[in-house]
């Protein structure tokens, strides 16, 4: 059986620390980083580049129109398909939108979606409405990892969206109350992984260093899952 362990996190556009984010996704060594509020402004594409080279990973998806997410690989991960996802504006909010890849590793072949939720509940309910109309056109038929930072708590509307998914990931395996919100003094649970019931998570956890404590404002999540044959 083969595995993949997928990391998602919110970099607040490398202003904090952006060495200690480098120091944070190569300690967790994931195959598949999604992040969120990448790099958008100025010399965006070279920031979004140096952050792959750095961590020793591919840039494989996600630009300014996706909403400053991004998707990046070890080498070891194919990719398949690679798709950018912009949500419909609203007016006087941030542009959103979602990094969606079709991946493969070890003959498995999975898809990805990663994505950065409105301050506001109804824009992320439409938003999600968006992702999955997209997911059912572009990547039927393959298992899907959808994650980011929610801006949503457990039992929120938005959270009982999100399970059209599949499972919440760290729900399903984690332990402790999960918290990713604010990365000095985390008091709630922001962050998440929904996937494809097909797609099995063995692991989920929240992590913590002093690096984490200064790269960014957010926790990262890690969450390794079983492939299907």
């Amino acid at each position: 059986m083969s595995t993949v362990k997928l990391l998602s996190y919110n970099i607040r556009s490398l202003r904090d620390d952006p060495a200690a984010v480098v120091r944070v996704i190569r300690a967790a060594a994931p195959d598949v980083v999604i992040v969120q509020e990448a790099p958008r402004f100025g010399r965006w594409r070279s920031a979004c580049a140096a952050l792959a080279r750095r961590t020793g990973l591919l840039w494989v998806s996600g630009n300014r129109r996706a909403g400053a997410n991004l998707v990046l690989c070890t080498m070891a991960v194919r990719t398949v398909q690679r798709f950018t996802v912009s949500f419909t504006d609203r007016p006087r909010l941030h542009h959103r939108g979602a990094a969606a890849v079709v991946l493969e590793l070890a003959g498995a072949r999975f898809a990805v979606a990663g994505t950065h939720l409105d301050l506001i509940e109804q824009p992320r309910l439409a938003h999600l409405d968006e992702l999955a109309a997209f997911a059912g056109a572009r990547l039927a038929g393959v298992p899907l990892i959808v994650g980011g930072d929610l801006n949503a708590v457990p039992g929120s509307a938005t959270w009982q969206r999100c399970a059209q998914f599949g499972v919440d990931a760290y729900q399903a395996v984690g332990a402790g109350d999960g918290f990713t919100y604010s990365a000095l003094a985390p008091v709630r649970r922001i962050d998440a992984v929904f996937a494809d019931p097909r797609l099995r998570p063995v692991s989920a956890e929240v992590l913590d260093s002093p690096d984490v404590r200064i790269a960014s404002d957010h926790r990262p999540l890690l969450v390794h899952f079983e492939l299907p044959d």
